[in-house]
């Protein structure tokens, strides 16, 4: 770890929450080099639906191995890639697989989503993009111009309903009414400012957004939205596809068809691969149009086609929607105990637990190094938008803890749990254990993790004890303002 920090980048990430180092794994458990064991419900984030070293998935590898076939064949067809597709349009929604296309894309899902954005602007030759407020795409320029962070004029951004953390300070099919509402007034209203976009891009559950799902009702509005416009709607299925969220592909909870869907992560079996599949009369690509030379990645296919396989001839979707609705209902009961756990959300083995500062004043923020001010929570007009009723601003939640959530984390893996945040304010403690996670590990993991927020918890009121002794006066801390949002049209 000391060589590593003086020879890798500042950017690296997950080494620096999880200082471990991991030499073997097998489904649920990392061992470390010091010999400790943990619980990983990280997966890779999310790309192992089947956890570490799965046999089929093994299995599937040394069979290309033995076999003398290529490794590395660019966009040749190959008996191992043939057998991929049709596992893969085995399992897509009806109304896509019957007229799909695939394109293989650069080996992250990044690319993938690069490769959807240059495909509907090629099929509608617009330029636009309609994004959601806390995606997260990947971190090429396309994705990054379509994910909640950055600001763009080729991308307008709109409200992702949520409950808890409602933009319209209503939550509930209100809430998802109204951020419907305004999709249609932007696209509808000539001065909007926003043209006929190329596409709509979207996460049925919002993950990196802070494990966010999106209610059935919008998501079928939007698709109609979009059909009645002729706006290509792409569904993001990265980190949401192969039964993370308790259906095969995320899009199933709604009934929708999108026109273009964008997959990596678990179809790659735990190796890199990822594909855009798109309904046939978008195909208007020339050839070479979007190339890469890492498209044909033998291994990956096989291992995803076993994984893909596995998870459906073993109903491990099904598996994932009863286990996590189990999870959830343990998780929201062990906050009525602590306050600090704003909200649990979550879809399937796809769950979050957003820690807040109940004792917080208002305007009062924890804070948050490195990051950007949280927004007021305090308080949330309702009636900002089109469409939107006059109303008096209501009390919101508390505002979050990311400090509390980086606690979290630190006492967890202290008792050899691994878990990801993420989240607006990095304050959401995520859980994407594998879809083969046994009912006693989940009782192993609430258990860890109540052990923990427990700790933290206590960590946290005595420092902030001590900061009132020290302060007996101390003033509320105003949020500023996030850079570039003051003057910005909603």
């Amino acid at each position: 770890m000391r060589r590593q920090s003086a020879r890798e980048s500042a950017a690296r990430t997950y080494a620096r929450a999880l200082p471990i180092v991991p030499v073997r794994a097998r489904g649920l458990t990392i061992e470390g080099a010091d010999g400790r064991r943990y619980l990983d419900c990280l997966s890779g984030a999310g790309t192992l639906a089947l956890g570490h070293n799965h046999p089929v998935v093994l299995e599937a590898i040394r069979k290309v191995l033995d076999s003398g076939a290529p490794l590395h064949v660019l966009d040749l067809a190959t008996p191992v890639k043939d057998a991929f597709i049709t596992e893969l349009f085995r399992t897509l929604p009806p109304g896509l697989a019957d007229r799909a296309r695939v394109q293989f894309c650069g080996p992250a899902g990044t690319d993938a989503v690069e490769a959807a954005l240059t495909l509907v602007r090629a099929a509608t030759g617009r330029t636009g993009v309609l994004a959601f407020t806390g995606a997260y795409h990947g971190m090429t320029a396309g994705s990054l111009e379509a994910s909640g962070g950055a600001f763009d004029v080729r991308v307008a951004r709109l409200p992702y309903p949520q409950d808890y953390r409602c933009p319209f300070g209503v939550g509930g099919d209100r809430g998802a009414e109204l951020a419907a509402r305004w999709t249609e007034s932007v696209l509808d209203d000539p001065k909007s400012g926003v043209r006929r976009p190329a596409g709509m891009i979207l996460e049925p559950v919002q993950g990196e957004g802070g494990v966010i799902p999106a209610p059935d009702t919008w998501m079928r509005r939007m698709r109609q939205i979009t059909a009645d416009r002729s706006i290509p709607l792409i569904a993001d299925e990265v980190q949401t596809g192969v039964g993370r969220t308790g259906a095969f592909w995320a899009v199933e909870h709604s009934g929708i068809t999108p026109d273009v869907m964008v997959l990596s992560k678990a179809i790659g079996g735990s190796l890199p691969l990822a594909v855009v599949v798109y309904r046939d009369d978008l195909d208007v690509w020339e050839p070479g149009a979007h190339a890469g030379t890492f498209r044909g990645n033998q291994l990956a296919m096989a291992a995803g086609t076993a994984t893909l396989a596995h998870v459906r001839e073993n109903r491990l979707a099904e598996r994932a929607a009863t286990l996590g609705a189990h999870l959830l209902g343990r998780l929201r009961h062990l906050a009525e105990d602590f306050p600090c756990m704003g909200d649990v959300r979550g879809r399937g083995l796809m769950i979050g637990v957003e820690l807040v500062d109940p004792e917080a004043e208002e305007g009062e923020y924890e804070e948050a190094p490195e990051r950007e001010a949280p927004q007021r929570g305090s308080e949330v007009a309702v009636g900002a938008g089109p469409g939107a009723p006059d109303a008096a601003p209501a009390r919101g939640p508390h505002p979050a803890a990311p400090g509390l959530a980086v606690a979290v984390q630190r006492e967890c893996l202290r008792r050899g749990l691994i878990v990801e945040l993420g989240g607006r304010h990095a304050s959401v403690v995520r859980l994407l254990p594998p879809l083969t996670i046994t009912d006693e590990q989940a009782a192993a993991v609430l258990d860890r993790l109540a052990d923990a927020i427990r700790a933290a918890a206590r960590g946290h009121a005595h420092r902030a004890h001590q900061g009132d002794e020290d302060q007996p006066t101390r003033q509320p801390r105003q949020a500023p303002e996030p850079p570039g949002r003051a003057g910005r049209p909603r």
